[in-house]
């Protein structure tokens, strides 16, 4: 069995990868579904744009439920803080998610153009509106969230939905949005030809663009004008889950001051760079499939730059800073973690395999050809 520190490490690497995979994998089918009503000009072209997730959207989707499921058991205090402080926003992302499983499987079953380009707009809704609010909640998790535990741990939410909306966290959902929107419009480019392949590339320029720009923009933001936090009293990272059993100060800088210390940290925000450049020359050159890659490798470097810049900040607290939420404080006990780590070690290698395997079966282009031979079984 681990010890107890190395698991809340761990499993901060865990809750990381598993964001990051729903980021990868659901990530494009949202930045498909956020293209759709712009590449796909007729209906046929719509449905061709549908059919290159349609088998494999909702197996995607496993990775954003196993990632909160994930936050669930090993991050007790951060599941129940953050869903009572982003309650509203989380329920917006929910009703434009309810868009996606019936749009995809009764959008072409009634031959109805209004019908059915109500369900385009309802498949960009469930892609695009998911997309800007997970940015905005990691914005506003860098200017810390107004919240307060009790003396029982009874969490209290001071803020309000419209509060989120502030200047610094719309530009973190515009990184997101721009981010997704960038890895669905390379993967339309590897799975379609013609028209489609053409409007999917001007997307991939327009939002990998967008994204560099925002991302940079944004860490200039954190840079000067966030400040971050800071525990100024000792801490135990082996001790009981307590978060008010520490001191935090709030300083200008602090989020920086990681990459300080830890100089081989810069790579992560240079592989977001370097990832999104590399992937912009791909598209330019016509090789969809490192284009692809390479926005995954931006993908790792946006999120994972926020990850090592709050480390080892979870959720840290606007109101009341001791409040904050951290790897050592906000964790389940050292027997959940050790179970729920056995069994990730064991399943988790065993769906990426499967989800490899699925998309070998189905690789190939997705042409109008296809769908006017399956009119009725096709998307």
């Amino acid at each position: 069995m681990l010890d107890y520190v190395t698991l809340k490490l761990v499993w901060w690497l865990l809750v990381g990868v598993l964001l990051l995979g729903f980021a990868i994998m659901d990530g494009h089918d949202m930045g498909v579904g956020t293209l759709l009503p712009f590449v796909g000009r007729d209906d046929v072209e719509r449905r061709v744009v549908i059919n290159t997730v349609g088998p494999h959207w909702d197996g995607n989707q496993v990775w954003f439920i196993t990632a909160g499921g994930a936050i669930f058991a090993a991050w007790p205090l951060v599941y129940a803080t953050a869903f009572s402080g982003f309650y509203w926003a989380l329920l917006a992302v929910l009703w434009a998610l309810f868009f996606r499983p019936v749009g995809f499987d009764y959008r072409s079953k009634v031959n109805n153009p209004t019908w059915r380009k109500a369900w385009d707009w309802g498949l960009f809704v469930g892609g695009a509106v998911p997309s800007l609010i997970f940015g905005v909640a990691f914005g506003n998790l860098l200017q810390g969230v107004p919240f307060h535990f009790q003396n029982d741990l009874m969490p209290v939410y001071t803020g309000s939905f419209w509060a989120l909306l502030n200047p610094f966290a719309l530009l973190a959902g515009v990184v997101s949005f721009a981010m997704l929107t960038f890895h669905g419009a390379n993967y339309l480019m590897l799975r379609t030809e013609g028209a489609i392949y053409q409007r999917a590339k001007k997307a991939a320029l327009i939002f990998g663009g967008l994204m560099l720009l925002a991302f940079a923009a944004a860490g200039f933001w954190v840079a000067l004008g966030i400040p971050g936090y800071v525990i100024t009293s000792a801490v135990d990272p082996g001790a009981l889950p307590n978060p008010l059993d520490k001191t935090v100060a709030v300083q200008a800088g602090a989020w920086m001051a990681n990459f300080a210390k830890y100089p081989l940290l810069r790579i992560v925000p240079g592989l977001g760079f370097a990832g999104g450049l590399v992937a912009l020359i791909m598209v330019r050159a016509d090789k969809p499939l490192p284009a692809f890659v390479c926005s995954a490798v931006a993908e790792l470097g946006v999120i994972g730059t926020a990850g090592v810049s709050m480390f080892p900040f979870v959720m840290p607290s606007s109101s009341d800073p001791r409040s904050s939420l951290t790897v050592w404080d906000s964790v389940s006990s050292h027997l959940t973690l050790s179970v729920m780590f056995w069994a990730a070690l064991i399943f988790t290698p065993v769906v990426i395999a499967y989800t490899g395997w699925a998309y070998k079966v189905m690789a190939g282009k997705v042409t109008s050809r296809f769908i006017e031979a399956n009119e009725r079984s096709a998307y």
